[in-house]
């Protein structure tokens, strides 16, 4: 059975509302359940339930806290075929993709469970023996979150488990278009035995709920996984009211791919994780930079390995591609095609919509493309779907200089059997995450985050708590 939804506000489970939105199958089109929308008075309930629960919570032992952390982790692990089904329902991704979406969700409950025990202040030694200096990490009080729909559960869990964790609570706005993940995740804090009013859920029109609730003055704190400009929108709002922000904003991940590479290897891996999620992924390698000694080679192995990835459902056994998760997004696919025929661009496989089933279905071609200029739609905008442009470069520090003029900053990938060159592109690439030789940039005791227009602060790590502690100075004799 699919997530009855609902949105949960001070302990409650509400799923009647004025009103609601059908929640869309996108690999069949097939109408999965209706939404609620929450009203202005839900909307206030919510902020009030937030604002009384932290006197509370705040004073809760880190240690009670990440126990309801750790029970979350163990109540997911033990949800994760439901949980990971329903995702592929309403998202599209192939059902191991979701399941190990879920099972990540779980380990990173477990390192912000043990983590939160750590949210340390210092003794700072006194110019006065009579004098005590303390420096106290406190947290800054309700947040507001607003979550993405390519991985449902892990960005709303994350900034659920660093709000919380820091002592915090949250009013989640998550994904209307894949929301089954986020009610699921309110039913394992509340069977965790978390307190009422510490973790609200909302839907409804994005712009609207974020405007009321970034200008209400009980929010201190937004966090926001999503587009580059709506990001700018919302931190601008957030600044006009002096509010602190985490922003993890889109990317254009460069790939550089050195003629002293594993060729197997890189092509292999990098056409594999170009596809995951059907490449709605904001760390996914979207711009390919492959040294001109290899370029041929490389080529067709990557285009190989594309050509061989089965589309279809997620539900079905062998996919290893689902559906994009709107319509709108085979449009953008279509239109990023349209304009690398105009650029110049070879189309080496792809570059069309695929029918499949009954053809109700949101489905495109995995793709490759050739020979396009650094100016193409391809090269200088997130394509965020299954399309690769490949493109050579000659030396180390002109691909250095084409891979840092864009401005984005998330995530990057180099491939090079020479530690030297490993060093020096991994220093000299303006991002905030480089993998070498291999993705493993998003695990939960990494911090997760960008640089430039890709945004600001991190998710994971030591650093997942920075954004929801503020600094509090004590002297006293």
């Amino acid at each position: 059975m699919y997530e009855k939804l609902s949105m949960y506000i001070d302990g409650e489970f509400i799923d009647a509302a004025a009103k609601a939105q059908d929640v869309i199958n996108p690999a069949t089109g097939e109408v999965l359940g209706q939404l609620p929308h929450a009203s202005r008075q839900d909307l206030d309930r919510a902020l009030q339930a937030a604002e009384r629960a932290f006197v509370q919570w705040r004073q809760t032992s880190p240690v009670e806290r990440a126990r309801i952390l750790r029970r979350v982790g163990e109540l997911a692990r033990e949800r994760a075929a439901d949980i990971a089904r329903n995702i592929t329902l309403d998202q599209g991704k192939p059902l191991a993709e979701a399941t190990a979406e879920v099972q990540g969700c779980a380990e990173h409950c477990d390192w912000h469970a043990e983590e939160a025990r750590r949210i340390y202040g210092r003794i700072v030694p006194s110019r006065d023996a009579r004098m005590r200096q303390m420096v106290l990490r406190e947290p800054v009080g309700v947040c507001a979150a607003f979550t993405p729909w390519n991985f449902p559960l892990n960005q709303a869990i994350r900034k659920a488990l660093a709000a919380l964790g820091a002592g915090c609570t949250l009013i989640l706005k998550g994904p209307e278009d894949a929301p089954s993940a986020v009610v699921a995740m309110a039913r394992l804090f509340h069977d965790a035995g978390l307190p009422k009013g510490v973790l609200n859920i909302v839907w409804g029109v994005p712009s609207e709920i974020s405007t009321y609730l970034i200008e209400s003055p009980i929010v201190r704190k937004i966090s926001f996984t999503g587009s580059v400009p709506v990001g700018k929108e919302l931190s601008a709002l957030a600044g006009k009211h002096m509010k602190r922000v985490t922003m993890e904003l889109g990317g254009h991940s460069p790939v550089i791919v050195c003629n002293d590479a594993d060729i197997e290897a890189a092509a292999v891996g990098l056409a594999k994780f170009k596809l995951r999620n059907a490449g709605q992924v904001c760390i996914s390698p979207t711009r390919f930079y492959v040294q001109e000694g290899i370029f041929d080679a490389f080529a067709e192995r990557f285009v190989a390995q594309i050509e061989g990835t089965r589309v279809g459902d997620g539900l079905e056994q062998g996919t290893q591609m689902g559906p994009l998760a709107h319509a709108r997004r085979v449009d953008a696919m279509a239109a990023f095609i349209d304009d690398a025929h105009k650029r110049g661009g070879k189309v080496l496989t792809g570059g069309d919509r695929l029918t499949v089933g009954e053809g109700k279905g949101y489905f495109y071609a995995p793709t490759v493309i050739a020979g396009l200029p650094d100016d193409a739609r391809l090269m200088t905008e997130e394509p965020f779907g299954p399309v690769a442009p490949l493109t050579q470069f000659s030396e180390v520090d002109d691909v250095l200089r084409r891979a840092n003029s864009l401005p984005f900053g998330l995530a990057s990938y180099v491939f090079t059997t020479n530690l030297q060159t490993a060093h020096h592109i991994s220093s000299n690439l303006e991002v905030g995450m480089v993998g070498v030789n291999h993705f493993g940039v998003a695990l939960s005791e990494l911090p997760f985050g960008g640089v430039k227009d890709s945004g600001i602060g991190s998710e994971g790590g030591q650093e997942t708590f920075d954004g929801y502690l503020v600094t509090k100075t004590v002297t006293q004799i």
